[in-house]
This record gives structure tokens, C-alpha cells and sequence, in this order.
């Protein structure tokens, strides 16, 4: 049965920031990659999607290290700059790559919302090495505007990327989401939750509960994470 262990990792000065590995029984780091999993900008590492995320991987075989931004934890609303954001998500790359316990031989990193998006702007400035990207709602323009467009930086990612959407995100309309993903050089894989929202939540009239919706995205996370 996986464990897990509450860290904390130094980014700036003496700041820290906490985060949780969980950590299969048997963790083979030359055969399955780790994984960083980041929260979005209205949540934190214990949003339920991350949980029952960290816990399916870790039961899987894979380590996965997920935690909160400086903001979260000094408790603020408003996220942190780009800069600090970017510099964080570095910071807890190189914690979990350098660490002399986990020292996992390849990385894969996933974030719900804002957390995808910058682990893809630093994976894209060739700040972090990863053998694969998993957005939960990446965040393609704001609500209302899909005329200004969050894509430039994924051009220029070369690893394979895996990207839910909900079919009612208005953060991401799924044409232009599809537009963009034929541009990529990259191999991108896309995973629609029809009737979804931005988080993934189904409409009462569905009859389906959050945890149905968490079971399709873990399915389709592991054959995915197989293939990278």
C-alpha cells in the first residue's frame, strides 16, 4: 500500500512551500516516471481531483509529488507573479530530481488550470526536462475571450501532452483548443468530459458523480502514462 511524506522545499532565501510525495510500495524509477502535479489558482494541493490523482498513481507504481505555491500557503488569494510562479514550479523540479531517496530517472508534469499551464511556459524555455505534460482544463483564454489566446509556448514544446477539457470550460473553447493542437509539433492527446466545466463537474441532470469523472480521467491517465 503507498505512503505518503509531507516535505518542504526551499525556493527562495528562506522561503519554503509544503508538498506531499506519495510513494508507490515499489517504486521503479527506471521504468516509470515520476509525477509533479501542481494546483489551479482557486485551489490548493488538497483539491479533490489532486488527492484521488496522487493516490491512483501512487497505487499504480508512480511517484507523485504534488504541493502549493507560495501564496497558497502564506494563505492569499491572489496567485503569484508569472516570475515566481515559473521559478516555482523549477524549484520543485529540480527538489524531486536531485533528491537522493526518489532521484526518479524521468518526470512528467500535470496541473489542474494555471499549475498545467506554467509547468508548460518553463517546459517550453527548456527549464524543466519532462517526458510528458497532463493538463486538467488547461487554461486557453480567459472567459469570453477567444480572441486572446494562451498557445505561443506550446509551439515550441517537443514532449507529449495530454489535455482534458470539459465540453462547457469557458476558459478553453474546444475549437480553438483543437486549432492550436494541430499546430503542435508535438503529439497531443485530447479528452473531452462532455457536459464538464472548467473543474470538470457535471451537471446534476447527468446522474454522475465527481468520483465517475475522476475514474475516466485516471483511465485514461495510466494507458497514457504507459505510451510516454
Amino acid at each position: 500500500m503507498a505512503c505518503e511524506e509531507y516535505v518542504f522545499i526551499p525556493i527562495k532565501g528562506d522561503k519554503k512551500i509544503s508538498g506531499i510525495v506519495s510513494i508507490p510500495d515499489q517504486f521503479v524509477r527506471e521504468k516509470k516516471p515520476a509525477v509533479i502535479l501542481a494546483h489551479g489558482a482557486g485551489n490548493g494541493m488538497f483539491h479533490p481531483l489532486l488527492i484521488h490523482m496522487a493516490n491512483v498513481l501512487a497505487e499504480a507504481g508512480y511517484l507523485c509529488l504534488r504541493f502549493n505555491f507560495l501564496y497558497r500557503d502564506e494563505e492569499k488569494k491572489t496567485p503569484d507573479s508569472e516570475g515566481v510562479l515559473e521559478a516555482t514550479w523549477v524549484k520543485v523540479y529540480e527538489y524531486l530530481k536531485n533528491h537522493p531517496r526518489y532521484k526518479p530517472s524521468f518526470i512528467v508534469a500535470a496541473g489542474k488550470s494555471m499549475g498545467g499551464r506554467i509547468a508548460s511556459q518553463v517546459a517550453a524555455d527548456n527549464l524543466i526536462q519532462v517526458r510528458g505534460l497532463i493538463f486538467l482544463g488547461y487554461p486557453l483564454h480567459p472567459p469570453g475571450k477567444t480572441d486572446t489566446l494562451r498557445d505561443t509556448h506550446l509551439y515550441h514544446i517537443r514532449a507529449p501532452m495530454l489535455f482534458f477539457a470539459g465540453s462547457h470550460d469557458p476558459f478553453c473553447n474546444l475549437d480553438k483548443l483543437s486549432e492550436v493542437l494541430a499546430k503542435t509539433d508535438a503529439v497531443s492527446t485530447l479528452d473531452v468530459i462532455e457536459g464538464g466545466d472548467h473543474s470538470f463537474k457535471l451537471p446534476a441532470s447527468s446522474g454522475a458523480s465527481d468520483r465517475e469523472t475522476y475514474a475516466r480521467i485516471l483511465g485514461k491517465t495510466l494507458s497514457w502514462l504507459k505510451t510516454v
